[in-house]
Parts: C-alpha cells; structure tokens; sequence
C-alpha cells in the first residue's frame, strides 16, 4: 500500500532532533558549530535559498553568516577566500552556493573547500568515498532522501 511522505513533518522532526543534539553539545562546554555560506553575485534565487539555508541554520544552534562575492571578483580570489576558511578553526562548515559566475570553473571551486569543512559534499574526495559506500559527508538532498524512507 502507498504512503504519502510528509516532507514538512520529517524536516521538524529532524530540526528539533539537531536543535537537542546542539544544545547537548554546547552545554558540555563545546562551542556551536559554524557554518559560512558563500555566495558570488546578485542571481535572486540563490540569495534566497542562501537566507533559507542561513535561517534553518541559526534555527538549529548554528552559527550560520553569508559571504557576499561582488561576481567581477576571480576565481583565484574566490578560491584565496576559501582556503583562509579552511585554515580558520572556528569555521566548521563551508558552503559554496551554485551556480557561479560563467567565468569560474565549479569543480575546481567546490575542490578548494576542505573535504572536512564541504558541507554540500562536492569535494571530488567525498564524491568518491561516497561513490565506494564509505563514510563520508553526504550530499544534502540526497541524505534528505535517505532519511525519509527510513523513517
């Protein structure tokens, strides 16, 4: 028999079950996590689901900011960016929202973020692991999929 999936229902679900693990973890004396969504010009639907991404963030404990890239800067300044994330401690996660301007290879983009800090999971090395059934971080929507068949 078929079973509709409450997509709403499960997302709550799971935010309140993070929002717990969060607050556990702090009150343990850890610091929240730390995201930092980049994104690289003015296209309107990826300033939104950037603030929709940021939102649900902050709503779980994170501590979520946006980095805003005027699209006339280079890939190779882009990519400088992203590596001063990847040395900085207190940044535990790194999202680049795509699509980038014409002028920026994606791949080599999404390749400079720290396999540890790739929160869309786009690295070539967490691709791969996922690719061979290791553990590994775990594209989004993907993972979203996954858990709600589960449950």
């Amino acid at each position: 028999m078929a079973k509709i999936l409450d997509g709403k229902a499960l997302a709550l679900e799971v935010n309140n079950e993070l929002k717990l693990k969060i607050q556990n973890w702090v009150n343990r004396g850890h610091r929240a996590p730390s995201l930092r969504c980049i994104i690289v010009g003015e296209d309107p639907a990826s300033h939104t689901y950037v603030r929709n991404k940021i939102k649900a963030a902050k709503d779980v404990g994170i501590l979520a900011e946006t980095i805003k890239f005027h699209d006339m800067m280079t890939e190779e300044q882009l990519i400088d960016q992203i590596n001063a994330l990847n040395d900085d401690n207190e940044v535990d996660g790194i999202l680049v929202q795509l699509p980038l301007p014409s002028s920026m290879d994606e791949r080599k983009v999404c390749n400079a973020v720290s396999p540890e800090k790739d929160v869309d999971g786009f690295h070539i090395i967490n691709i791969g692991q996922l690719c061979l059934d290791m553990q590994t971080i775990v594209p989004a929507t993907a993972l979203a999929v996954v858990e709600m068949l589960k449950r």
